[in-house]
């Protein structure tokens, strides 16, 4: 598909389902999913896990782990329900299927799909780091997104070269099937915070020139299997965390964020 026929229809389709003033009704308030509940308790598809992890700087407007939590997490499982035939776990308190977990808690290997947030911030201890390598090698897919500019790189690449010493970081191309799996998606979309985006008068580079370029990279095993998704410059999340929040920000950016959202979902439960 070509770009804007895509979007347009993405959009039609999110608004058919929900709009975007509609799900800031439903979606209001904080989660009942806490850290250390375990899993949703009605099982049988797919589970959006949450990495909780440990602050060692500050970096940026985030909040640490938590940051997009918990809208985000409610919200793409949601979708991706709606959009896709995907079945997602659910909480008999009414909840759509997502749990906050930390990498050393039993309960990960029961969590293919693990995201984190603001990895700027992440720093993993000793136990941490053998934790997340047995994960990632018995089968776990790891996605890290809203962290902005060199010094919050630098910071998340240290951290994940101590798990993964043997592998490369790479920049993810744009025919990777990745990108086409479901939707098409023709570049990686800058998408900033909705504060953001509103300090900035529509911009969307949140630190300037030190975050111009939006980066889908990746760590790949020997197979091709991607261990480790990393979309940096941008926040794919708040895209779907702040779909109820303006129109324009809707329509600007939510479309895009749940293409991607959507695209890493399959991918990985197809690879």
């Amino acid at each position: 598909m070509r770009p804007i026929p895509f979007l347009l229809m993405l959009a039609a389709g999110l608004l058919a389902l929900a709009g975007p003033l509609e799900a800031q009704r439903i979606y209001r308030g904080y989660s009942k999913v806490r850290l250390g509940q375990g899993l949703p308790d009605r099982p049988g598809g797919f589970t959006f896990c949450r990495l909780a992890y440990a602050s060692v700087r500050r970096d940026g407007s985030g909040s640490g782990w938590d940051t997009d939590f918990p809208q985000a997490d409610r919200n793409l499982p949601t979708r991706l329900s709606q959009l896709t035939p995907t079945t997602v776990t659910s909480w008999s308190h009414g909840e759509p299927g997502f749990a906050i977990v930390r990498v050393t808690d039993p309960e990960v290997y029961q969590c293919p799909f693990l995201m984190a947030t603001d990895v700027g911030e992440l720093g993993f201890n000793e136990a941490e780091v053998t934790a997340m390598r047995d994960f990632l090698f018995k089968g776990g897919f790891f996605w890290v997104d809203d962290f902005w500019g060199s010094r919050g790189w630098d910071q998340f690449a240290r951290q994940i070269m101590r798990v993964l010493p043997e592998f490369e970081i790479v920049e993810l191309p744009l025919d990777h099937s990745l990108f086409e799996i479901v939707y098409s998606v023709p570049m990686v979309p800058q998408i900033p915070s909705i504060n953001s985006w509103r300090r900035m008068r529509g911009g969307t580079s949140e630190l300037g020139p030190d975050s111009a370029t939006p980066h889908m990279r990746a760590i790949l095993d020997d197979t091709g299997r991607i261990l480790v998704l990393i979309t940096h410059n941008t926040d794919i999340s708040d895209g779907w965390e702040r779909e109820g929040d303006d129109p324009e920000f809707f329509y600007r950016f939510s479309p895009d964020a749940y293409a991607i959202g959507i695209n890493v979902v399959i991918w990985m439960l197809t690879h």
